[in-house]
This record gives structure tokens, C-alpha cells and sequence, in this order.
């Protein structure tokens, strides 16, 4: 797993979106890039999430960002998420969880009083030129744009 630290290059992105449409980090050079991994489609904590971008979705796109989503979930999964909230931007899939590994956040978390490895909802601010400005790992899923945006 790849430990990132705010200054370094992020890794780039060779993934499709829940449209099958073949996304590229490299292709968002010289815009500014939010890039969420959650746990979950469909659960709470990343429904809030995810509505909350969506809701500030021109906002973010005001100050010049691109918004996308990953998770380990499938397309078909992602593809009913994004239908069912009308989210405006792709959720890559990663099955394979290969960005997830490269952006190291895969651990362990607990829920429930159980153990078990899983995704760190995390978010990664990526400059226009692919440099790491920001790193969220206290995500307020209800406020998320806000820590985005201050």
C-alpha cells in the first residue's frame, strides 16, 4: 500500500466509470481534481456523502474542480447508485481495488465491535498540475464540500 503525503504526484488512474467510459488522472491535467474513495454504495454514510457532493456539485465545479467517486463496488452497482441519486459525476470502478492500493486506503477499520480491512473513506485534492494539495481523512459526510472548499 502507498502512504501519500500531501506535495507528492498522485498516482494516476487507468479505470472505468460507472458509464463505461475509460477514465485517465492524467486527462484532468490542469484542472483541479476531488477524488472520494468510499466504503459503500448505497449506505448510509456514503449516500450523505455522495448527496452532499452532488448537491454542491456546481459550487465545486465553480472553483474549477472535478469531482470523482471510487469504490470496490462493480459497475452495475455503481450505475444504479449514481441513477437512484443523480450524481452528476463518474464513480470509477475498482473491483481489483488497484487505486485503492495505490492511494493506500485500504485498512483496518471497525464496525459494530468488529474488526475487518475495508476502505478509509478518504479524500484526496489533487492540483492542476497532479500534485497532492490536501488529503481529508476525517470525512464529515453530511459537510464534505465544506472540507473540500475551506
Amino acid at each position: 500500500m502507498a502512504l501519500l503525503n500531501i506535495g507528492d504526484k498522485a498516482p494516476d488512474i487507468n479505470a472505468f466509470d460507472h458509464l463505461g467510459n475509460q477514465i485517465y488522472l492524467s486527462s484532468f491535467l490542469g484542472k483541479k481534481v476531488v477524488l472520494y474513495f468510499y466504503p459503500r454504495d448505497n449506505t448510509p454514510g456514503c449516500t450523505l456523502e455522495a448527496c452532499n457532493l452532488r448537491d454542491n456539485y456546481y459550487d465545486l465545479m465553480a472553483q474549477g474542480f472535478v469531482v470523482l467517486g471510487v469504490s470496490a463496488d462493480n459497475e452495475k452497482s455503481h450505475q444504479s447508485f449514481a441513477e437512484k441519486f443523480d450524481l452528476p459525476f463518474p464513480l470509477l470502478v475498482d473491483t481489483e481495488k488497484k487505486i485503492i492500493a495505490d492511494y493506500g486506503v485500504w485498512g483496518p477499520k471497525k464496525f459494530m465491535g468488529k474488526s475487518f480491512d475495508g476502505i478509509l473513506r478518504t479524500t484526496f485534492i489533487i492540483s492542476e498540475k497532479g500534485i497532492i494539495e490536501d488529503i481529508i481523512t476525517k470525512v464529515d459526510t453530511k459537510n464534505h464540500t465544506s472540507q473540500i472548499l475551506k
